[in-house]
């Protein structure tokens, strides 16, 4: 079930800096009390393949997103150690040293279960005659979009081997940002600095009549 238009969960969660300082992190409170938008992104594992490359562009991007009043914050179901050592680890090999945004240690998986983005599933064992777990109890490649007033306004799930655009979530911020700013709708491919809509069947048509 999507999200989209809810809050989002009021879960307090283990999470880690980059300098090794053991934070708890409630990211409805990081929202709503910095009156800021948030983007959290969830990743499979420490220490695999496709993960550090995107910790590694949401670094990049950090001052851009920064510059739109947004806080990143990545996040798995690795302890707060297993994180640190990764922080540790040098870029050439495999690690993420140098990344500065917090790291979500969503350990009880109180959280990505409330996300419903867990790959995992119960299933019945008619030998065990009882449930057991399927799956790989990690979560998929999810990303959340948060206002300032703690309501979602995007989410996206990819499949493990996917890795993200970090430039969309530019857009879709920046898209956001105009609609509250202007009261206007963003049309498809838009950009900051592109012409957008009214929301009524005149301007689309005017819109369409141009593009």
């Amino acid at each position: 079930m999507s999200l989209v238009g809810k809050k989002f969960p009021n879960i307090t969660v283990d999470a880690i800096s980059y300098m090794g300082d053991n934070l708890r992190i409630n990211v409805l409170e990081e929202a709503t009390k910095n009156n800021k938008k948030v983007l959290l992104f969830w990743y499979p594992k420490d220490f695999t393949f496709v993960c550090p490359t995107e910790l590694h562009a949401f670094q990049t991007a950090l001052a851009e997103f920064e510059k739109r009043n947004t806080i990143v914050i990545g996040a798995s179901c690795d302890t707060n150690e297993v994180h640190f050592a990764w922080l540790n680890t040098p870029k050439n090999n495999g690690g993420i040293e140098g990344v500065t945004y917090p790291l979500l240690a969503d350990t009880t998986r109180n959280l990505s279960a409330a996300l419903d983005i867990l790959d995992a599933q119960w299933v019945y064992d008619a030998e065990l005659n009882d449930e057991i777990l399927e799956g790989s109890n990690v979560t998929f490649r999810a990303t959340y979009l948060i206002d300032e007033t703690g309501k979602i306004f995007h989410e996206s799930v990819n499949d493990m081997p996917l890795g993200r655009n970090v430039n969309e979530y530019l857009r879709l911020i920046d898209a956001y940002t105009h609609v509250q700013t202007k009261g206007e709708v963003c049309p498809a491919n838009w950009e900051e600095g592109k012409e957008a809509m009214t929301a009524d069947r005149l301007s689309t048509a005017a819109y369409l009549s141009q593009n």
